[in-house]
């Protein structure tokens, strides 16, 4: 089974637990007065009434134990799944027993949801530690050069480094903000659809003319071509700053992998690469953000991005 997936049992539909319970309420009485009618003959009226009342409590019981446990004890247990995860003390995992197709359904779709409240949380969190780490530095810088201008017998050369720290830290922080609005942006499946993977590598050749893009073979993914050319244009970008000069396309069973011919991944970066603001650029100006937001738009479409082994850098690219 898939985890967060319900597994695919035969359950009943809704419709036909209270079709049957509404035809075995009206039809129950008029089995009894039947029954009693012949049975009184035989037994006497009064026991005939005991045995007939008898068997309808029986029913009766079965037809309440039927609808405890396929309406009753999975809404019961939804609940209290739901109020354990609201605490952040339940992990989304499916239940052992879903009464109808449609509980299942429901199930299905609050462990979706659970999954995407649980994933955005932890992004949050993450987000916010990274975000407060990278800005403080040039903050530090900005404050430090502030106090220095504001002294006095600064030479004009002192002034213009001092002035030129509080630029570059400036640009830092700009550049961290855009970053965020784009992580931010990524996150919302706006970009559903479908497009060729070889019409967007066509188009990308032509914007790095530096760089040999090979593709094996084409193929079609789900998602619309600015998408796809947003995946491609960071993981290209990212193969021309460390010294790449050709990258290998090959179409997969459920996606793509793009191999380069740099130097790839130091085994020490490899579990780190996806985090927000990691950078082995940060002095040339990188913010660590580009592969967090591929895996964060991916994610929002229902596909993912891993870091495979290979001569370069090789990735990845699921649905």
């Amino acid at each position: 089974m898939t985890p967060g997936r319900i597994t695919q049992k035969w359950r009943p539909t809704l419709a036909l637990v209270l079709g049957s319970t509404l035809a075995t309420v009206l039809c129950l009485p008029i089995i009894g007065i039947v029954a009693v009618r012949y049975l009184a003959p035989w037994l006497g009226y009064l026991p005939a009434v005991v045995v007939v009342s008898a068997c309808v409590v029986v029913v009766t019981c079965a037809v309440g134990w039927t609808l405890w446990r396929v309406l009753l004890r999975p809404i019961q247990a939804l609940v209290s799944r739901i109020v354990l995860v609201k605490a952040g003390e339940g992990a989304v995992q499916p239940l052992d027993h879903y009464g109808t197709v449609e509980m299942r359904a429901l199930g299905q779709a609050m462990l979706d949801m659970g999954r995407v409240l649980q994933g955005r949380e932890a992004v949050l969190r993450t987000y916010v530690d990274h975000a407060t780490h990278e800005l403080k530095s040039p903050l530090t810088v900005i404050h430090g050069a502030a106090e220095l201008l504001s002294g006095a017998g600064l030479g004009t050369d002192d002034r213009a480094q001092l002035v030129a720290r509080i630029d570059q830290a400036a640009t830092r922080m700009t550049a961290l903000l855009q970053a965020q609005q784009a992580l931010a942006r990524a996150q919302n499946p706006l970009m559903a659809g479908h497009s060729r993977l070889g019409q967007v590598v066509a188009d990308l050749q032509r914007d790095h003319p530096a760089l040999r893009i090979n593709l094996s073979h084409d193929t079609e993914l789900p998602l619309t071509a600015d998408g796809l050319r947003l995946v491609l244009e960071h993981l290209l970008g990212n193969a021309t700053a460390h010294g790449a000069t050709e990258v290998q396309i090959d179409a997969i069973a459920d996606g793509f992998a793009l191999t380069d011919n740099g130097p790839g991944v130091s085994p020490g970066n490899c579990a780190r690469i996806f985090d927000p603001f990691f950078t082995t650029r940060r002095d040339a100006g990188g913010t660590g953000m580009g592969l967090p937001i591929v895996r964060r738009m991916l994610q929002a479409h229902g596909g993912d991005i891993a870091l495979a082994d290979g001569p370069g850098a090789r990735f990845l690219v699921t649905f």
